[in-house]
């Protein structure tokens, strides 16, 4: 249990990588605050966490409102009296399409959750993380801003200010005891991910077995699989690690 007693809030716990990162830390012993914009969402994660015998709250939260973010953080310390971890997992994926004929009002809204809201978090969590003398922020990112994908610029140009913003505070917060690091996601098998198979019908498990075989480690990387390394990065295990881009994606980053 490599998170054991630790409290953590993690935003974004809407289908797939959010909700199994939620499960997950549960399960390596956090304490989770369960957050997202869905109340029953996040109130059947923590029914289930709780009924797996871990600890939980859910809390709704919208990253793009302040007073959201700071009530969030207050939560946290009303219930547990401190915060060990924050991971940024909320997002929002613009329309498929290519930069020169994009929506700004589009662009706008996915720098807005995605980057302006992971500091809305950071900055909401990172007064009681000096005052502890520790404490870990973890943003998660996209393959997509290492290996560009056509119709995908809006989504990597926003989780490429995050993952520059990771690295700005992981500077300005040296000697804090605060760490900040990103996981840099790829395509991830979970219900998201299926759901969009299904969808292509015919074509989709033809699609599927290619994808599998473009990935060298030879599989989609399922996202509980995934979720393991944000508790590495929030745990004790990765202390001497801050302003990282760990890439957890299979190997996918590197493939032609």
């Amino acid at each position: 249990m490599i998170l054991k007693d630790k409290v953590v809030i993690i935003t974004g716990a809407g289908p797939g990588m959010g909700q199994a990162t939620c499960r997950g830390a549960a399960a390596e012993g956090a304490k989770v605050v369960v957050s997202a914009r869905s109340v029953e969402a996040i109130e059947a994660i923590v029914a289930d966490i709780k009924a797996q015998g871990g600890d939980a709250i859910a809390v709704r939260c919208d990253v793009s409102k302040t007073e959201d973010c700071n009530a969030l953080a207050k939560a946290a310390l009303d219930t547990w009296g401190r915060i060990d971890g924050m991971v940024h997992s909320a997002y929002y994926h613009p329309d498929w399409m290519n930069l020169e004929a994009h929506s700004i009002d589009q662009l706008t809204t996915a720098f807005d959750v995605i980057a302006t809201g992971g500091l809305r978090m950071a900055q909401a969590v990172i007064p009681t993380m000096k005052a502890q003398g520790s404490g870990s922020i973890v943003n998660i990112s996209t393959l997509a801003t290492r290996k560009p994908m056509p119709g995908e610029g809006g989504y990597a140009m926003a989780k490429a200010a995050l993952n520059q913003m990771s690295r700005q505070l992981a500077v300005e917060l040296g000697g804090t005891g605060i760490r900040i690091n990103t996981a840099l996601m790829g395509w991830m098998d979970g219900a998201p991910l299926q759901s969009y198979f299904a969808s292509l019908g015919e074509g989709g498990d033809a699609f599927r077995t290619q994808r599998a075989s473009e990935i060298p480690i030879g599989h989609i990387p399922p996202d509980a699989a995934c979720a393991k390394a944000v508790y590495f990065l929030l745990s004790d295990y990765a202390s001497e690690i801050t302003g990282a881009a760990l890439d957890v994606n299979g190997g996918d980053w590197v493939a032609p």
